[in-house]
């Protein structure tokens, strides 16, 4: 795949500016500048392709025209919990710049794709959340609003020994003049220490105008669990890859991912996890649904490496097909190079089950009202390994708006 060309509106003045209106460190404006000058060179992400098809065409994208670098805008809320630090990405430079420091790229590096890149050198917006040792936190939250034609936000979590927290993350469009075609970008780092446990949720219901990139990533250590669950119906193209690298002995990691395309969206959802110590675990939990002319492809990669003694690894994938115009592809992967495993994937694509609803219309349910009921039931499995009581329930009312 070859790299994509700079964009004429995006120059070293530009991601100067950025830095120096935010008062920026030295080290944060070198990285910038080293991502903005790599950005000649690297490839956007790797897609899924069968047989004279790639699924989803990253290359259409055109950033010239979706990013406005000096005119990004959001309104985020911010809520903390007792012993928990969670700050706005300036305000974390003023009062943690080592702990943004060590953690910054320290599980996504810039130059990981020409896209990473691209919001390394020019994002505005980003949190850090910090939990020290010792401490339990829940009910920490940020939900923000897209106020521009683009956007880029950078979020870290950092727990420290014996400390565990959940987040929950929602993105939706804001109220703006802005007209056309928009561009929102998220990576989120966690670096779970040791004995730790993470639960991140995100939530992501943009408008239909905006293309959608975002990569989640957490580097668990020695004894460390971090769960993720991701919820997508917004946006017209959604590419979303979360990955954990289960780097620590008896870490462990959950991915829980829910999506429903309708219209002409696009989703393209990937799970990765990569186990690389001794007695990890990892389970893999993806259902979608699609309507309309709504297209999903999903890939999910098990890999366990050569030292991981005592894996388990689970990956079980779903989609729902409600049109005939509808598609979707499925893509589950095993690499196991350590043959003390325990793993296995499995993936299913169809329709309705044509008896379930034939049986329900016998019962007297009015057809529209038993496909509904049918596709909330296709949710559950999903719904069900959602501790989060909130999160849970702001997913089942999208999905109801959806459906009704």
């Amino acid at each position: 795949m070859s790299s994509k060309a700079l964009p004429a509106n995006l120059s070293e003045e530009t991601v100067r500016t950025i830095s120096d209106e935010r008062d920026e460190p030295e080290w944060l404006l070198e990285s910038r500048l080293d991502a903005l000058e790599s950005l000649e060179s690297l490839d956007l992400p790797d897609v899924i392709q069968t047989p004279g098809r790639r699924w989803t065409n990253l290359e259409a994208l055109d950033f010239e025209d979706l990013v406005d670098p000096l005119n990004a805008a959001d309104t985020t809320e911010r809520v903390t919990a007792e012993g928990v630090e969670v700050l706005s990405f300036t305000e974390a430079l003023d009062s943690h710049e080592e702990i943004v420091e060590e953690a910054f790229g320290s599980t996504i590096a810039p130059d990981t794709n020409y896209l990473t890149a691209l919001s390394a050198a020019l994002f505005t917006t980003g949190t850090l959340i910090y939990v020290p040792e010792d401490v339990d936190a829940e009910d920490v939250k940020i939900r923000a609003e897209m106020n521009s034609k683009s956007l880029f936000s950078h979020t870290l979590v950092v727990t420290e020994k014996s400390s565990s927290v959940t987040i929950l993350e929602a993105i939706e469009s804001g109220e703006s003049d802005v007209e056309g075609e928009r561009y929102f970008s998220n990576l989120v780092e966690i670096v779970a220490g040791e004995n730790s446990y993470v639960q991140y949720g995100s939530l992501q219901n943009l408008d239909e105008n905006t293309y959608t990139y975002s990569l989640k990533r957490g580097d668990a250590g020695v004894y460390s669990t971090i769960n993720w669950i991701e919820g997508n119906l917004g946006s017209r193209l959604t590419r979303s890859d979360i990955e954990t690298e289960l780097n620590g002995d008896s870490s462990e990691t959950k991915i829980v991912g829910a999506f429903f395309g309708h219209n002409d969206q696009h989703l393209d959802v990937n799970a990765r996890v990569w186990h690389k110590a001794e007695h990890t675990t990892a389970d893999l939990v993806t259902r979608g649904v699609l309507d309309d002319q709504a297209r999903s492809v999903y890939e999910g990669v098990q890999d366990v490496g050569r030292d991981a003694w005592d894996t388990n690894s689970y990956q079980r994938e779903n989609t729902l097909m409600l049109s005939d115009e509808s598609e979707a592809d499925a893509s589950p992967k095993l690499i196991i190079n350590n043959h003390d495993t325990e793993a296995s994937h499995a993936a299913t694509v169809g329709q309705v089950d044509k008896e379930d609803l034939f049986y329900m219309l016998s019962r007297s349910i009015p057809e529209r009202t038993a496909r509904n009921m049918l596709v909330e039931g296709f949710f559950v499995p999903v719904l069900d390994e959602i501790e989060v009581d909130e999160f849970r329930e702001d997913l089942q009312e999208l999905i109801s708006a959806r459906l009704d």
